[in-house]
């Protein structure tokens, strides 16, 4: 049985994998070259310090977890664009259920930091890492 943190982590990467024609992973390596239509790689993050209650004794979580978006381009616009059409799908996937099913009270993106990075001998990436906050509550600081 999975705790409620590693259910909610599954349920966000289900989400993310409806990102249409994207690349979804967790936890893994940066490939040497991004598929055509983009990558994400989601990344467990940290849970922080919770707000604790009493009676029944609860733990609620600002879970900031960070997930990898990147594209690769032969131009910087054809980089910029590819980009910009991914991070609009990723805002669809994540609006269309915040609680991702119940699991969670909320799922908030924040603002990218979008860099350039070159790779000798390929097309030239563009990257950021977008901090997503999952708000939920459970019963145990171990789950």
């Amino acid at each position: 049985m999975s705790t409620p943190r590693e259910t909610i982590l599954q349920a966000l990467l289900a989400a993310l994998q409806t990102v249409p024609r994207t690349t979804v992973l967790r936890g893994a390596i940066l490939p040497e070259r991004a598929p055509v239509g983009g990558l994400l790689i989601l990344r467990d993050g940290d849970p922080g310090t919770p707000d604790v209650t009493l009676s029944p004794l609860q733990y609620h979580y600002e879970h900031r977890v960070e997930l990898e978006v990147i594209v690769q381009g032969k131009t910087p616009a054809a980089r910029d664009a590819a980009f910009d059409v991914l991070l609009a799908k990723l805002a669809t996937v994540i609006t269309a259920d915040r609680t991702l099913g119940g699991l969670c009270d909320w799922v908030e993106a924040e603002a990218p930091q979008p860099v350039d990075l070159p790779v000798e001998g390929a097309e030239a990436l563009k990257a950021a890492i977008v901090p997503l906050i999952l708000t939920y509550t459970t019963a145990d600081p171990l789950g």
